[in-house]
């Protein structure tokens, strides 16, 4: 009877820890037809998000200082063209404990800080994979950024100016409610002439962009 309460145990703890692994995986993404002359030379232009517990993970633009993490189907990113997968590992993190750190990473993240040469999807992604697997996103990634403006002359002119005119609508992970703060078109902070940006947009319809609702910071009186 003893061995058996032993081995129950052991398999329960054995369940639990299998369910809060998870595989971290970068999903890539090209922005543009071109990658298919230039990939084989090491060159492109890509779009870049994480894959863990099942949801993919990315950073985008927008007009506001506020998250601009977003969640979506893995490797159906709206409006671009899925290319391959690459696995970082895996780690050992229940989906509740994922939760609090990425609606953590999001507060870091705003959708206005949002640079196509400096802050973009993929640095975005490369902090993950570091935070999470201890490793960087492979160098090809996010080469034509670090070129510098070189990148902005290469991307086509619809991706440089698109940006997010609404309000973006933040979405609790698990889906069952979302929140969307007042619309802050008076804000002096808002500006027309920011840096280029983009984000993608789900003009296809077959996959929707939830942001992720940053975590809330508690002010303490000293």
């Amino acid at each position: 009877m003893g061995t058996a309460k032993v081995s129950d145990s052991s398999s329960g703890n054995q369940n639990a820890s299998n369910q809060n692994e998870t595989d971290v995986v970068l999903n890539v993404c090209d922005l543009t037809p071109y990658n298919n002359y230039t990939y084989w030379v090491g060159f492109g232009i890509y779009h870049s998000g994480i894959e863990v517990h099942g949801k993919e993970y990315g950073f985008g633009a927008h007009d506001f200082p506020i998250s601009g993490v977003f969640e979506v189907e893995p490797k159906s990113c709206p409006g671009f063209i899925y290319r391959c997968s690459i696995s970082l590992g895996r780690i050992n993190m229940p989906s509740s404990e994922f939760r609090t750190f990425i609606e953590d990473v999001a507060s870091e993240y705003h959708g206005d800080t949002y640079h196509l040469i400096s802050k973009n999807c993929n640095h975005f992604t490369n902090d993950m994979a570091r935070r999470l697997a201890g490793k960087s996103i492979p160098g090809w990634v996010n080469r034509m950024a670090r070129l510098g403006s070189l990148c902005s002359c290469l991307l086509p002119e619809s991706l440089q100016v698109t940006k997010v005119k609404e309000l973006p609508e933040y979405h609790d992970m698990d889906g069952s409610e979302s929140a969307s703060t007042s619309t802050p078109r008076d804000s002096p902070e808002i500006e027309d002439t920011d840096q280029e940006k983009h984000l993608l947009s789900s003009k296809d319809g077959n996959s929707e962009i939830a942001f992720i609702k940053e975590a809330q910071v508690c002010w303490k009186m000293p």
